[in-house]
Order: C-alpha cells, then structure tokens, then sequence
C-alpha cells in the first residue's frame, strides 16, 4: 500500500503515541432537501433560494502592518467572497497566535519563523500553509552613543526580544561585526518597552522590527540614528495551521489562500488606499506607515527564502540551547509545508 505524506505524517504520528488537537470548528454544512411546491405555484428557482451559509473559520493574527495580506482579506471582503465567515482574534506576537491556534481556540495563526521552529521542534502537528510577506530587521542606536559602524557596538547595551526573530537578528549583527555576546550587554525587552529605555540611556541601541524603529525615529529625531544593516535577517510572516484541521478542511485552506491572493492584488493596485486600510486598522497614522511603507514586502509564496529562513532559525535554536531535550539538528521543514491549498489556486506561487 502507498501512502500519501499526509497519511504517512498521520500514521508515524499515532505510531509515536503524539497527542494532536483538533479544532471544534466545523467545515460541513447540512443538505436539505428542497420543500414540494404546492399546486399550481412555480418551483423555487437557484436565484430565489437563500444563500449558501458562510464557513466559520477562527483566525489569530498579530494586529501589526506585517499581518497587512490577511488584514485587507478580512477589511476588504475577500474571505467572504470565498464562503468563509472569519472571526479574528489580535494578538501583539505571532508566538501567541500560533500557541491560540495550538490550543485549539483558533484554526489559523499569522506567524513568524520563531515560533514555527520551537513547534516544529517540539514535534506539534503544525501544516505551514504559505508565507505572505517579510521585512529586514533594524538597530537603532542613540547618537550619545556614537555608534557609527556594526563594530561600534562592542561594549554598548542593547535591546533585544529573547525568543524571536530579533535574537537571531541580534546574534548574526554580532557575528557580522566580529563580536560575541560576550562584548556587549544584551537587555531582554519587549518592542513596545525599547523606545523608553532608549529614551531614558538604560540602553544604548535595540534591535527590532518595524514600526518600533521609525516610531523611534520620529520621537527622538537627531537624537538617534538607524545603522545600516539591510539583508542582515528578515522576519518572515506566515500562516500556519494544523495538520489535522488541514486533513478536514482542505477546502477551506484553498478558499483562504485563494483570498490571500487577492487581497495581495488589490494592495499591490491600489498602494495609498492599502496604507490607510492597514493603518487605520493596526492604529497606526498614515504618514508613519507611508513612511516605511516600502519595507514590507507582501506576497503569498511558498519558495527557497521561506525555507533558508527556518533553517537560519533553527540552527540558531541548536547554538543557544534554545530547543528542547533530545533535539541534536535542524529539522527537514519539507515535512511541515504543505503545499496542496496554495498550488490548487496558484501554481507558480509554489517554488519548492
């Protein structure tokens, strides 16, 4: 007998004894039949009939421009073009989306690779359905500090949110520069705290991701100063699922990549009317998000970046120790992408 990967996954799963959640959602609406008409009356007709019902489908998303592809699916219309009637639940991280969808309050989760690598570690049946945008991550430095290269760093204090994409990005400036950890003081902080501590000189610099970088900009003006680190990492985001909701639903994953898809075409088409769209809906103002407008790069793909990116991840995971018990190398991520949704819609947005 041969298996399909998504048998094999379920088969080497039970055999392994792992426990997988499934999601209370349903998928499956009820067929009646069409009522007799009564004598001498006209049959109903397809356009008289009431319209088919929507398909719940419960969405954790960080409420953040990087979310801006589901952002406009939902502010737009296009999941309820698709039948699916999509309840949203906002959270500050990606971390907390995927641990709601985990737990099982939620179906899909808009992520970052941090939390995709810890769960993939962990062995959780995850099914990483595609990613739809990715931005570079920044350093801002306070100009007292007279930080003028990567390299000025050493001995400074940095900002920095342990656990995510922002220590991997604060490791590989380090290793860009020819420092360690051990040559500057490292300050575990939250996004929304760095601004103030920078502000306040308990820290000298911070490595984030956007619009904490520019709200720091616009705040403190000449008193700080953004190095240039282009290409050093980018943060990817991305919707993950899990295995078994997958299994029941694969319908409605192509009818949610489907409106991803266009909800990418339609900021693409119309750039200032997607700015006020997505800033209004994260609270952001237009002029600050006009600014770093050009940052995010929004397209719904599965291609090599996707996987060089939780590969870079993962390997820093094994380097600090930040994985669990037993796990001595880098997953294969092949084994989490499931790329069935996205290609039924869109073939040549499938790249691996």
């Amino acid at each position: 007998m041969r298996f399909s990967r998504r048998q094999f996954n379920q088969f080497f799963l039970s055999a392994l004894g792992s426990t997988t959640l499934t999601a209370t959602l349903g998928s499956c609406t009820t067929k009646t039949s069409e009522p007799e008409a009564a004598p001498g009356t006209a049959p109903e007709t397809a356009a008289s009939a009431a319209p088919a019902e929507k398909i719940p489908v419960r969405l954790a998303q960080n409420l953040s421009p990087i979310s801006g592809v589901a952002i406009v699916a939902k502010e737009k219309g296009f999941f309820d073009q698709q039948g699916l009637a999509v309840e949203v639940s906002n959270f500050t991280s990606g971390k907390q989306c995927l641990e709601t969808v985990i737990g099982g309050a939620a179906d899909i989760a808009t992520t970052a690779e941090a939390p995709t690598t810890a769960a993939t570690m962990a062995q959780q049946p995850i099914a990483f359905l595609a990613r739809m945008e990715y931005s570079d991550l920044k350093t801002l430095t306070a100009t007292s500090a007279n930080v003028a290269t990567l390299a000025d760093l050493k001995g400074k204090r940095i900002g920095f949110t342990a656990g995510t994409g922002g220590e991997v990005y604060t490791m590989a400036v380090l290793k860009k520069a020819g420092l360690t950890p051990d040559d500057v003081s490292l300050v575990n902080l939250r996004p929304q705290e760095m601004l103030a501590a920078l502000t306040s000189k308990s820290i000298d610099a911070y490595n984030t991701w956007e619009p904490h970088v520019s709200n720091g900009e616009k705040t403190l003006g000449d008193q700080v100063t953004q190095l240039d680190t282009k290409g050093i990492y980018s943060e990817t985001f991305n919707i993950v699922t899990m295995v078994d909701y997958l299994d029941k639903n694969p319908v409605v994953a192509e009818k949610f990549m489907q409106a991803l898809l266009d909800a990418e075409a339609w900021i693409k088409a119309n750039r200032e009317g997607a700015i006020t769209l997505i800033a209004d809906t994260v609270g952001m103002k237009q002029e600050d998000l006009t600014a770093i407008w050009d940052d995010y790069i929004y397209e719904v793909v599965l291609d090599q970046k996707v996987l060089d990116i939780l590969d870079t991840h993962a390997a820093w995971r094994l380097e600090s120790g930040n994985h669990p018990d037993g796990v001595t190398e880098v997953p294969d991520f092949k084994t989490i992408i499931y790329s069935e949704p996205l290609k039924a819609v869109a073939p040549d947005r499938v790249k691996i």
